[in-house]
């Protein structure tokens, strides 16, 4: 939802649309809420080195294509991939001098909650990102910032992303990304 709500904002920034074998939810588009693939083209991209990053994550395969962020770079757009903790430190080692922030739920808990109140996970699975959950929370000195996504405030967290990748091109040097 947060994403939605960046998209919103109008900015120069471009979205990645993360490829995966995992099925189709109800109401997701192919090629606006991921790229649904079938197992063997994906390993053929993964063969091909079509993916920044690519990992096995729930037992289903996502990757961020290449050449969606290399073409948005160019164009001079803030790139926003939505990854977890693995995919990001594979990012950090292609491209150091990224923006990594970490957007993270008020408690545990609360994660638990919302994930439940989407009804798309079986108890094991449920069982499986929580336990992921906590381990990726271990991993947040990779990041430049955190966010935290509290409950009935989605709008000052949008504001929050805003202004770092404001922030962020308005330093005297700003970084910049080549791939």
């Amino acid at each position: 939802m947060t994403m939605r709500y960046l998209r919103s904002l109008e900015r120069p920034w471009y979205f990645v649309v993360t490829a995966t074998t995992r099925q189709r939810r109800p109401g997701e588009q192919d090629g606006v809420d991921y790229i649904f693939l079938e197992q063997e083209l994906f390993q053929e991209m993964v063969r091909k080195g079509e993916f920044l990053e690519y990992a096995q994550v729930y037992g289903r395969w996502y990757g961020v294509p290449r050449a969606q962020v290399k073409e948005a770079l160019q164009r001079g757009l803030d790139v926003f991939i939505k990854v977890d903790v693995q995919g990001a430190a594979t990012i950090k080692e292609v491209a150091p001098d990224g923006v990594f922030i970490f957007l993270a739920p008020p408690s545990l808990e609360e994660l638990e909650r919302r994930l439940r109140q989407r009804k798309t996970e079986s108890e094991k699975d449920m069982e499986v990102r929580l336990a992921t959950a906590r381990r990726e929370m271990e991993q947040l000195p990779l990041y430049d910032h955190v966010v935290v996504n509290d409950n009935d405030r989605l709008q000052e967290t949008v504001t929050r992303i805003d202004a770092i990748v404001t922030d962020e091109r308005r330093k005297a040097q700003p970084r910049r990304i080549h791939l």
